[in-house]
């Protein structure tokens, strides 16, 4: 929860080659202050069966800039193996060895004190989208 002198972030994945939550994807939580700051890790979480992290750690104050780290590449060996085995019979694109084109996916933000930043990851084997939600 953010605070006068903290702000606070969430997330949650779809992942839109299935229309579903990404379930089981680990999530890591880092943060600086200012752009030259070192990173901090603040913790680890991984997404539930709606695809959210409902226990992410809050900031510290003083915080200015977010990262999250996705590590995508064991969701997508897991949870598509058999759609590999599917696609390996037909003329579809083939899907990396790990599973996933971008392994892991990083995004990084800056923040205001006061303010709730959720990050929706939107995921793909071949692609990522991220926007500021609410």
């Amino acid at each position: 929860m953010s605070t006068e002198t903290t702000a606070s972030v969430s997330t949650h994945i779809l992942d839109t080659s299935i229309g579903k939550p990404a379930e089981g994807v680990a999530v890591s939580l880092s943060a600086r202050t200012g752009p030259a700051g070192e990173w901090a890790a603040l913790g680890d979480s991984a997404t539930d069966a709606d695809g959210r992290c409902k226990d992410l750690p809050a900031l510290p104050e003083g915080t200015t800039h977010v990262r999250l780290d996705f590590e995508t590449e064991s969701y997508f060996h897991d949870k598509h193996s058999s759609e590999k085995q599917a696609e390996a019979q037909q003329d579809a694109p083939r899907v990396r060895d790990s599973g996933a084109f971008f392994p892991e996916v990083t995004i990084t933000f800056a923040v205001t004190p006061g303010e709730h930043y959720h990050v929706p990851l939107l995921l793909n084997p071949f692609g990522y989208s991220v926007y500021r939600g609410s």
